[in-house]
């Protein structure tokens, strides 16, 4: 049976290490398993081993001790002294002993000498920094998707630097939205996109431009959302532009477009001020794909669909006066209504009695690069006519062409006429 030798007062960790008392977030039982992490460190440097040292944390008191348990053994037997003590040394402590028992002597770590006990300090803070930089981590890990309302503290060109309960997030400038303008001091709000620890830092990154920013707004702003009787089914943006929200309803009382919307727009308005007057589309979810394709490209009227759904392409047909609402400005309604369906939207002038004879753009590949056809086709030029109904100004404008590229297009397509 062990028995115990008291030889002084143990180091107070009050005193050695009194910048503890701040590490708030770290639980007891983590801290004590440091603790004795650190204190075995010192045994194993000045002794060479730990494993027949005991090191007992008391947090509460803000003590520790550490016992080395040795045999007794007789003294002509001696032959390892960290593990082991002559019995003539054992009686000394204690005359009852005898060869067998075993003797735990308490440790004195102040004579582990100064530089040992300074180290043992810096290593434990090191230690205690690092567990509350994962604690961040491992906390804003669970608040991902979830909107925060931070102060701005630092604006840089790339990124603004955002303060939120004590810990420093990061909004890039690629999750911002264009008009966003902030100043040191300004309030914020950004949903929580990604958490990872960089160079042994958390870094948290939050966002303004994703769609989540868009539908965690939905969830506050419409209790229906965030109830679950309405589902959001899909969400595409051009963050301070446009975006497109498809909505559906588990329950046939409410309608989802009605309820998203709000009584003469009240619960849409303050998400639109949010997003910088980001122009948005709320339509009903289906899953008739031509009626879906339909309500995506609103508020273009369209007459009629073609569907190649091997191929996840969409020939929709317009009239000529709906084709530039069906494009949008820049392109956007048609570029977001494909990523929201999932299709290839080709945009098509109605062909009536009495219209004249129109020809595909690629059968112009001979003289026109592909690329740059591929270009006026994102757009919604998929035709000859469809290039030559717009102005080379407007074209310039949809376009990523520079002006000598559009003028000898429209000049192909306006030969290929005048031979006919």
């Amino acid at each position: 049976m062990a028995r115990r030798k008291a030889v002084q007062p143990q180091i107070d960790l009050v005193d050695a290490f009194s910048e503890f008392s701040r590490f708030k977030n770290i639980d007891r039982t983590t801290l004590m398993g440091v603790l004795e992490d650190v204190f075995r460190t010192m045994v194993r440097k000045d002794y060479g081993s730990d494993e027949n040292f005991e090191i007992i944390v008391n947090v509460d008191k803000g003590d520790i001790q550490g016992f080395r348990e040795r045999e007794v053994v007789e003294d002509f037997e001696l032959e390892d002294e960290t593990r082991q003590i002559p019995l003539s040394e054992a009686l000394l402590v204690d005359p009852d002993y005898e060869v067998g028992d075993v003797l735990a002597e308490e440790i004195n770590f102040l004579t582990f000498g100064r530089k040992m006990v300074q180290t043992a300090k810096q290593t434990l803070t090191q230690k205690i920094r690092d567990l509350e930089k994962q604690g961040v981590v491992d906390q804003y890990k669970e608040m991902i998707g979830t909107i925060i309302v931070g102060e701005v503290y630092q604006v840089w060109r790339n990124e603004i630097l955002v303060l939120h309960e004590g810990a420093e997030l990061i909004l890039p400038k690629s999750e911002q939205i264009p008009k966003d303008r902030f100043r040191k001091g300004d309030t914020l709000r950004a949903v929580v996109l990604d958490v990872n620890m960089r160079n042994n830092n958390p870094r948290i990154i939050i966002s303004r431009a994703a769609p989540l920013f868009l539908e965690k707004l939905f969830e506050q702003e419409v209790p229906e959302i965030f109830d679950g009787l309405i589902n959001i089914r899909g969400i595409v943006r051009e963050p301070g532009e446009r975006a497109k929200v498809a909505v559906e309803s588990y329950d046939d009382r409410i309608d989802p477009v009605g309820a998203c919307v709000g009584m003469k727009g009240s619960r849409i308005h303050g998400i639109v001020r949010e997003l910088r007057n980001e122009n948005i589309d709320v339509i009903s979810y289906t899953t008739n794909n031509v009626l879906y394709i339909q309500r995506a490209l609103s508020p273009a009227k369209i007459t009629s669909i073609k569907l190649d759904d091997e191929e996840g392409l969409a020939k929709v047909f317009l009239k000529p006066d709906q084709i530039s609402l069906a494009i949008g400005k820049s392109g956007l309604n048609i570029k977001l209504a494909g990523k929201l369906t999932n299709y290839q939207i080709d945009v098509l002038r109605e062909q009536e009695p009495g219209d004249e004879e129109d020809i595909e753009l690629d059968e112009f590949d001979d003289e026109i690069d592909p690329w740059i056809i591929e270009e006026l086709k994102r757009i919604g030029c998929d035709t000859a006519r469809n290039v030559l109904d717009l102005s080379a100004s407007e074209l310039l404008r949809r376009t990523d062409l520079e002006e000598e590229i559009i003028e000898h297009v429209i000049a192909v397509l306006k030969a290929e006429f005048e031979e006919d």
